[in-house]
């Protein structure tokens, strides 16, 4: 965690309330040098639970307190959960006993992202589509399945062993990268819908266009390091503002608005489409939706685009690793 006042208890009372025995439940707690009151409101669970702890992460990048918690860590399984995240009350019952009747490395389940305002409602909203999101089945997904990514997932320790740390590399996608790696070496990864979490969504279209321009941007990364990418979805916003970019260009030179309209005109009808399908029940959100599909993908797609130029040098890693930890 890092500065997460507002949502860090409500984390935390969900990590008290597990069907799963407490004293067989380790809670480590990574804070990134918060300047709020989190830290504060943590010491208040350490004190009342003794199997609490709070941890400090003075680099305050994401990888290196995945880090942290494993090296502190004494249990067979290993459980990340964002302070940003509520998860169910059976959450680790339900991982424990699907690693023991799956063959598989990692599980997890589906995250219901929520938005608290009317703008973070629609961002939520366009992240639970298939239109916002591609093939990132964790956040929609009703069925059981095999899959090649998700959230807050549990893994037994030796996985661990076996395929190394978190890549205290990736300022971004660290968990993306550590299970791509798992699949390259043979592991799989099983997603429960019965696994439930909470997610609670960015609540400004600024916040968004952040951290979808910093997802897009270290996915390069990700794929420098592997040579190619997990998913096509990583390339599909690139593309996409590649084509806008170039039919805007074309129209300009032609002086005809004809170009740009054959590639804005069909994405926009396919945004909006999406945003009635998403918006069902909260038809309050529909005017907004589009622009946040918009956000979402041109600012992945532009982050991409920017890495691509970006990590041709290695040198430039450096400089962008702290200006984005900063």
């Amino acid at each position: 965690m890092r500065n997460e006042a507002r949502y860090i208890e409500r984390c935390l009372d969900a990590l008290v309330a597990q069907t799963y025995p407490a004293e067989r439940i380790q809670v480590l707690v990574i804070d990134g040098i918060s300047t709020d009151a989190s830290p504060a409101l943590v010491e208040r669970y350490v004190r009342a639970h003794p199997n609490f702890q709070l941890l400090k992460n003075p680099q305050q990048i994401t990888p290196v307190a995945f880090n942290i918690g494993i090296h502190h860590s004494r249990g067979e399984i290993i459980a990340i959960v964002s302070a940003h995240a509520v998860v169910d009350q059976d959450y680790f019952r339900r991982c424990i006993q699907t690693l023991g009747s799956t063959d598989a490395d990692c599980v997890g389940g589906v995250i219901e992202t929520v938005g608290e305002t009317w703008t973070a409602k629609a961002i939520a909203l366009a992240q639970s589509s298939p239109f916002g999101v591609g093939s990132a089945l964790f956040r929609y997904a009703t069925q059981p399945c095999y899959v090649d990514t998700l959230a807050f997932g549990a893994y037994p320790r030796a996985v661990f062993d076996r395929i190394g740390l978190f890549d205290e590399e990736l300022v971004r996608n660290q968990d993306d990268e550590f299970n791509f790696r798992l699949t390259q070496a043979g592991g799989k990864i099983w997603l429960d819908p019965q696994i439930k979490s909470i997610y609670f969504s960015r609540g400004t279209l600024r916040g968004l266009w952040k951290q979808y321009y910093e997802y897009g941007f270290w996915k390069v990364r990700v794929i420098q390091k592997h040579g190619r990418p997990a998913s096509l979805r990583h390339l599909v916003p690139a593309l996409f503002v590649l084509a806008l970019g170039g039919s805007a260009l074309l129209s300009i030179v032609t002086q005809t608005l004809l170009w740009f309209l054959l590639i804005a005109v069909p994405y926009g009808l396919a945004a909006f489409a999406a945003s009635v399908i998403a918006a069902r029940g909260q038809r309050n959100c529909l005017p907004l939706m589009p622009l946040v599909f918009a956000t979402m993908h041109v600012a992945y797609g532009l982050g991409f685009m920017y890495g691509l130029a970006h990590f041709s040098s290695r040198k430039n890693y450096w400089r962008a690793a702290r200006r984005i930890t900063k």
